[in-house]
């Protein structure tokens, strides 16, 4: 076992793990942050996505003692206070998802993405969310949030999914 500590949430986080421990798991069975989704535990549709020091991270290709020092948000810590963030009432407010499942990881993609391009347009959005999938919607109530939270609703093409 291996002593890890990091800062999650805002919250420095010490936890014993064996180092081979991925860190979705470690989230998920040692700080009960279940948020974080595992739906294939080989990158394929990040619904493990986290920020890492503020950068998208599927966390169930990222080992546990790698995130050590490491600044870890998961979607239990996107909001501030009471109200969700901007990103998750665009989700909200655009019905941008159906099962919920791959939502967590899709906001957190998202909130990246809008944080390294912030002139974003549809065809951005949906390069910049490839590595994210779901299996519910046509993405296109999905584009259209990220649009909306990143101020640039209404620029870019409405096109199907």
């Amino acid at each position: 076992m291996e002593a890890v500590t990091m800062t999650v949430n805002g919250s420095e986080r010490t936890i014993l793990t064996e180092p081979r421990t991925l860190l979705a798991h470690a989230l998920r069975d040692d700080m009960g942050l279940t948020g974080t989704n595992i739906g294939c535990d080989s990158s394929s549709c990040g619904a493990c996505t986290v920020l890492i020091d503020g950068k998208s991270a599927k966390a169930c290709t990222m080992l546990a003692v790698q995130a050590a020092g490491s600044e870890v948000i998961t979607i239990e810590g996107l909001a501030d206070g009471d109200g969700l963030h901007p990103m998750q009432q665009a989700f909200h407010t655009n019905h941008a998802l159906q099962c919920g499942f791959c939502t967590p990881g899709m906001v957190m993609a998202a909130v990246s993405l809008i944080d390294e391009y912030p002139n974003l347009d549809e065809d951005a959005v949906r390069h910049g969310l490839e590595g994210n999938l779901c299996r519910c919607t046509g993405y296109q109530n999905i584009v259209d949030a990220v649009l909306e939270a990143a101020g640039s609703a209404g620029s870019g093409s409405k096109g199907g999914s």
